[in-house]
């Protein structure tokens, strides 16, 4: 039974997905805890209303190496084997992320390499690429630069705004995360040279 640590920021829609296909697949997990860095988060809510024990750490007036430091010790009272970041926004020290190597994944709204980083919809509109999307990753200390562990891609429209292409993209986040974090919970992914490798499900 693996434990799972959720960082949010906001609503956390994503952790949303996550926590309803896990009890609804019964995935050998159990989420730990859903910590946020703003006592407002909207997700907080849902996961208290769902018994799911919850945490704040403010960052507010921490330097980042502090509050890194903080996170991690509320983080690791709940024994993770996953730290899954669901709309969690801010940037990890390197030493923070290499406390979690190998055990901690970020989605993406964009099909990297393409558009790391902030705004992405508006980058993918203004360069007129015609398929973008979402990815989820392992998470290294270069931003958006992990290992890739599952992708999904949505047409661009020629009328699309980054609302409405923000909004194509979201379901398909929803579908790829949960599906992405039952592989680790299953023991199915493994690194290999920096790349991600999905082993087939075994049969009972």
């Amino acid at each position: 039974m693996k434990n799972i640590v959720i960082l949010i920021s906001g609503r956390g829609s994503n952790m949303q997905a996550i926590v309803r296909a896990a009890r609804s697949e019964q995935w050998p997990c159990r989420i730990a805890a859903v910590i946020s860095n703003r006592a407002d988060a909207e997700g907080l809510a849902f996961a208290a209303e769902n018994g799911i024990p919850t945490a704040v750490v403010v960052s507010k007036g921490l330097s980042r190496e502090a509050f890194d430091a903080a996170l991690q010790e509320q983080i690791d009272r709940f024994a993770p084997d996953l730290v899954v970041l669901a709309g969690f926004m801010r940037i990890l020290t390197p030493a923070f992320v290499e406390h979690y190597a190998g055990r901690m994944l970020n989605i993406h709204p964009s099909l990297l390499p393409s558009f790391p980083g902030l705004a992405t919809h508006s980058q993918a509109l203004a360069t007129g690429v015609k398929v973008h999307g979402a990815t989820v990753h392992f998470v290294t200390a270069e931003l958006d630069h992990g290992p890739i562990v599952a992708q999904a891609a949505v047409a661009v429209h020629p009328d699309d705004t980054e609302d409405t292409l923000a909004e194509r993209v979201l379901v398909q986040e929803h579908l790829i995360y949960p599906r992405a974090v039952r592989w680790f919970v299953e023991g199915r992914l493994a690194i290999d040279n920096g790349l991600v490798r999905v082993q087939e499900e075994v049969s009972a």
